[in-house]
């Protein structure tokens, strides 16, 4: 494409300037270089371009009808070679991520107060789903990439381990619990519980780790997203099950975290993209960020 490009300024500058010796000074080039350029251009397209003779260079009829089309392509071809670099130096484009809710109000707007700053002429959308509606996402190609956790192999999606996050019992400050650090599962299912929804992460591990341990809870309240999770606990209603990450949600304050054990619940936090799908610069770009930021958690 470059090389075709040089041989189309060539052919403009020619025609502009009527004169090969001040065509070649202009676009830095020797004057047989510049001859030699006119006359590939003329052999691809299969016309003379110009009559050339000692005093005078002028335009043949075919010249003069590919002038216009000529120039158009130029224009053209210059400016999406610019729009393409543009988006290789992070100048343009759209970032568009799915995200589960406790990334959403926890460790997300770090990354983006970050990508922000080193991209601001970058828009992100962001969509806070559960965990299943992030895969369908994903593979719908309706995002760049998810945050979230996959439990079953998927052939049509890649990951990466992001982080691991402990599922952890959150209370209000003044209960009887928030004086201790830890609780079994067991011992925390005899509580009136607030879970989120079972399309959820979270709810998703509780339930298979109590099969396993041949245990079964009946949640006091069941409701879709973590405000109105911490809401209903803040108001005594109830103890939830949240990720760890919780913890740094806004109107949190009167909530104690209580570290639940025998056993651990643990939830692996994956990057996840579509198998054979490359993420843009931009997308690329945000992924570097969530990664540095992950180490520190």
């Amino acid at each position: 494409m470059i090389g075709e490009m040089r041989h189309l300024r060539a052919f403009l500058t020619v025609a502009r300037v009527n004169n090969f010796t001040r065509a070649a000074n202009e676009l830095n080039v020797s004057q047989s270089a510049l001859t030699v350029q006119i006359r590939q251009l003329e052999e691809a397209l299969g016309v003379t371009l110009f009559d050339r003779s000692k005093r005078r260079v002028a335009l043949t009829q075919a010249g003069r009808e590919m002038l216009a089309p000529l120039e158009r392509i130029l224009i053209d071809t210059e400016a999406v070679i610019r729009h393409t670099r543009d988006l290789a130096g992070l100048r343009r484009g759209i970032v568009s991520i799915a995200v589960l809710p406790s990334i959403a109000a926890g460790l997300l707007p770090r990354v983006l107060q970050q990508f922000t700053e080193k991209h601001p002429a970058i828009p992100v959308q962001v969509r806070d789903l559960v965990a299943e509606r992030v895969i369908d996402a994903v593979k719908r190609e309706e995002v760049d990439f998810g945050i979230g956790t996959r439990v079953k192999a998927d052939r049509d999606l890649t990951t990466t381990q992001l982080f691991t996050d402990r599922l952890s019992a959150f209370v209000p400050k003044n209960h009887l619990l928030a004086r201790r650090s830890r609780i079994t599962l067991k011992e925390l299912i005899q509580y009136p519980l607030v879970l989120t929804s079972k399309d959820s992460s979270v709810r998703e591990i509780l339930e298979l780790t109590l099969k396993k341990g041949r245990l079964s809870v009946n949640p006091a309240y069941e409701v879709s997203y973590m405000s109105t999770v911490f809401g209903l606990v803040q108001a005594g209603l109830g103890i939830a099950i949240l990720p760890a990450v919780a913890e740094r949600m806004e109107g949190s304050t009167d909530i104690v975290r209580v570290e639940i054990t025998n056993p651990v619940l643990n939830r692996r936090v994956e990057i996840i993209e579509k198998k054979g799908r490359s993420p843009s610069h931009a997308a690329r770009g945000m992924l570097e960020i969530f990664k540095h930021i992950a180490l520190s958690l």
